[in-house]
């Protein structure tokens, strides 16, 4: 059988699972960054990174990413690659508009002015809804949160939906938080687990907050799925919420600690109009369950203690 080739733009966390995965199905993967590194960590840490083709693209330029689909004819292009933290976003507004949104927009124009075929992918955050009752679907309201990264995801969901009216076959993965092992240390739930673990004090933000996370390698199984599926806008995660109480509960009873007198809380961490809860109807990914039984069954405690095993 004729292997398939996959491009993933961004050499991040989901990226380098992703690519796992994809080699697994026998895909040639080729993952492209701004700058060529002499090696890639996660990858590394994957094992993988002598199995996948790196290749350098500044995604704002058309001739770069019209020369890279030529060169490699990818059934699949998944763009993962963004500035995706709300608070850098303030500061670094052109950084993060361009990564997000205009990448994207010229990736749909190259698509659809040079008629290719390739399927395409794009990332997205929850956070482009309003948040009703916390639960959210495809239904809910567009955001009128003026944040910068907030404020890039929703042109790009736009765009999407544009350019698959117009004959593209492309679609918007949205997801809610993903977590896993090879998450920088600052990330809540991996730092909460590495502070547990060693038996030490932490400081923390707004405890009260409600959050839905998945687990990376469990979630790049569905987008590997909807690649076999007709193009649309899908919502990935779990439909459960975990509060930080609960996060921090969980992780130091692990280590047999009572989290009470383990942490503390400082204000630089806690951040204005905070959106106090943010889960995903797990009846958004409902066609996936009916085609190929997909669940997302890592979550709540049970992504907690998994994460605190991988430390």
């Amino acid at each position: 059988m004729k292997k398939k080739n996959s491009i993933i733009i961004g050499s991040g966390v989901i990226g380098s699972y992703l690519a796992k995965l994809l080699i697994t199905k026998q895909h040639n993967v080729v993952v492209t960054s701004r700058k060529l590194k002499k090696s890639y960590a996660n990858y590394n840490k994957l094992n993988i990174e002598e199995k996948v083709t790196f290749e350098k693209l500044n995604v704002l330029k058309k001739q770069e990413i019209l020369k890279i689909i030529r060169k490699y004819s990818p059934d699949n292009i998944f763009y993962l690659s963004g500035q995706a933290s709300l608070t850098k976003s303030i500061k670094h507004k052109k950084i993060t508009n361009d990564s997000n949104y205009i990448g994207a927009k010229k990736f749909l124009e190259t698509l659809h002015k040079y008629k290719i075929k390739s399927k395409f992918f794009k990332a997205n955050s929850g956070y482009i809804f309003e948040q009703k009752n916390g639960l959210i679907t495809l239904k809910s309201k567009i955001s009128k949160n003026n944040n910068p990264y907030i404020q890039s995801q929703i042109k790009a969901y736009q765009e999407v939906r544009k350019f698959r009216n117009k004959g593209i076959n492309c679609s918007s993965l949205i997801f809610m938080q993903i977590e896993s092992p090879l998450r920088d240390n600052d990330y809540l739930i991996k730092k909460i687990c590495k502070h547990a673990k060693f038996k030490k004090h932490i400081s923390v933000g707004n405890l009260s907050t409600i959050r839905d996370y998945s687990w990376a390698p469990e979630i790049v199984k569905g987008i590997f799925y909807l690649t076999k599926i007709k193009p649309r806008d899908l919502i990935l995660s779990s439909g459960q919420g975990i509060s930080g109480h609960e996060i921090l509960k969980t992780a130091y009873k692990q280590n047999n600690l009572d989290y009470k007198k383990y942490f503390s809380v400082n204000k630089k961490y806690i951040r204005p109009n905070e959106i106090k809860t943010m889960i995903g109807s797990k009846k958004n990914y409902d066609i996936l369950i009916k085609k190929f039984n997909f669940k997302i069954k890592i979550s709540g405690k049970k992504l907690v203690k998994k994460m605190y095993d991988s430390i």
